[in-house]
C-alpha cells in the first residue's frame, strides 16, 4: 500500500493544531517578557516546519526548547541572549551529529527508560495541563468531551472545533478586537556577541542537552518508528534538522528549536499522518507572523488555556499509554525508577538513573546465568 507524502485535509490542520499547547505558553512568554519580535519567531518557525515537512513527508514537531525558554523567561534574558542560545545549541547537535554520538547513545539506552522518559513527559504535560484547565473547569470538560466524540472525524476534526471554539468565546468577550491591528511586518536580521553564547549555554544550554537528547532525538526517533515503520527518521538526522535550525534561524530572530515526543503525540492523537501538517502549520504561522505581529500577543494571551489545558490532558494520556509495551518485572522497574527521577529531579537524574539501574539488573542476570551454567 502507498502511503501518502503530503495531504491537505481538515484532519491534517487539526493535527498541525495538535502541538500548540507546548508553543502557545512558551511563545507568550518569549514575546512579552523577553521582547522577542513576533515577526521573527514565528516567521522562522514557521519556515521550520515547511522544511521539515516537505524533507520528510511525515509530521515532524517543532517546538521551543523548554530548559531555555523557562530559564529565559524567569531570568528575563534580552533578545541578543536567547539567539545566542540558539547558536550555542545548533553548535552542539551537529557536533553529536557528525561524531555519531548521538546514534551511539540511541543504540544502548534500552526501551524501557524511552518508555520512561515519555512516560515522564506525558505526567508533566497532564500536571501542566491541569493548571491550565483549572481556570474554567467547564470549559475544559466540554472541550474534552469534544475530544472523545470527534477526534476521528474527518469533516469536524476536534482540533479544529475546538480552536473555533475558543475563537467564537474571544468575539463574544470582545477579545478579538486586537485583531483590528493588522499590519504588515517581517523578520528582521538580528544577532549577538560570540562571549553570550558561552554564557547562555552556561546559564541554561547544557542543562538542556539532556531533555533534548532524551526527548527531542531518542524518543521522537522511537515514536517516529511507531507510528511510521515505513519511514523510519534516526537520530543522527534529528540531531543534524535541530543543529541546522538553530545555526540558521537566530540571525532572523528565531528563538532555540528543537523536535519533541510531546509535539508529535499531539500532531499524530489529533489527526495529522502526513508532511502536509506540517507545511499547513507552517503557513499559518508564517501568515501570524507577517499579518498580526503587532497584535499576536494579545490574541495569544486572551484565547481560552482551559482549552488548550484540555488539549494537552489528552495528550499527555497518550503518551503514557506507550509504557504498555514494557512487560518484564525488571524492566517496569527501570521505568518506574526513570519516571520517578525524571519528575522529583529532572529528565538527565531519571534517564542516568534509568540506564545504571538497567545494566546493573542486566550485569548480575548475566552473571546468574553463567554460575547456573
Amino acid at each position: 500500500m502507498k502511503i501518502k507524502s503530503f495531504e491537505f485535509s481538515l484532519r491534517e490542520l487539526s493535527g498541525a493544531m495538535g502541538d500548540f499547547g507546548t508553543l502557545l505558553p512558551l511563545a507568550i512568554g518569549y514575546i512579552a517578557v523577553c521582547g522577542l519580535n513576533p515577526a521573527g519567531l514565528l516567521v522562522t518557525m514557521g519556515l521550520a516546519n515547511i522544511v521539515t515537512g516537505l524533507v520528510y513527508r511525515l509530521p515532524m514537531p517543532i517546538e521551543p526548547m523548554k530548559v531555555l525558554a523557562v530559564v529565559a523567561i524567569a531570568q528575563q534574558w534580552e533578545p541578543s541572549l536567547i539567539y545566542a542560545s540558539a547558536f550555542g545549541m545548533g553548535l552542539v547537535w551537529i557536533f553529536f551529529a557528525f561524531t555519531g554520538l548521538m546514534k551511539y547513545v540511541a543504540q544502548v539506552t534500552p526501551n524501557s527508560v524511552i518508555r520512561g522518559i515519555q512516560v515522564s513527559l506525558g505526567l508533566m504535560l497532564a500536571i501542566e495541563a491541569v493548571k491550565m484547565a483549572s481556570s474554567f473547569w467547564i470549559l475544559a470538560a466540554v472541550s474534552i468531551t469534544i475530544i472523545i466524540l470527534l477526534r476521528n472525524n474527518r469533516y469536524a476534526p476536534a482540533a479544529i472545533v475546538l480552536i473555533i471554539l475558543g475563537l467564537g468565546i474571544m468575539f463574544y468577550r470582545g477579545d478579538l478586537a486586537e485583531l483590528e491591528r493588522i499590519g504588515f511586518a517581517l523578520p528582521q536580521i538580528t544577532s549577538f556577541k560570540p562571549l553570550q553564547v558561552w554564557e547562555a549555554m552556561l546559564l541554561a544550554g547544557f542543562a538542556q542537552i539532556p531533555l533534548t537528547a532524551t526527548n527531542a532525538v531518542i524518543s521522537t526517533s522511537s515514536l517516529i518508528k511507531k507510528y511510521f515503520p515505513r519511514n523510519p527518521v534516526n537520530e543522527q538526522r534529528l540531531s543534524l534538522n535541530m543543529g541546522l535550525l538553530n545555526l540558521t534561524f537566530p540571525f532572523l530572530g528565531g528563538m532555540p528549536l528543537c523536535h519533541g515526543a510531546g509535539g508529535l503525540v499531539g500532531q499524530y492523537y489529533f489527526g495529522a499522518r502526513t508532511g502536509g501538517a506540517n507545511i499547513l502549520e507552517g503557513m499559518i504561522e508564517i501568515a501570524l507572523g507577517i499579518l498580526l505581529a503587532t497584535s499576536i500577543l494579545g490574541v495569544f494571551t486572551l484565547f481560552p488555556m482551559a482549552i488548550i489545558g484540555a488539549m494537552m490532558l489528552m495528550v499527555g494520556f497518550e503518551m503514557i499509554k506507550f509504557a504498555r509495551d514494557v512487560s518484564t518485572d525488571w524492566n517496569i522497574a527501570v521505568l518506574v525508577l526513570t519516571v520517578a527521577l525524571s519528575l522529583l529531579a529532572n529528565m538527565a537524574v531519571g534517564f542516568i538513573s534509568g540506564m545504571a539501574l538497567y545494566y546493573l539488573i542486566n550485569y548480575f542476570n548475566r552473571l546468574n546465568q553463567t554460575k547456573s551454567t
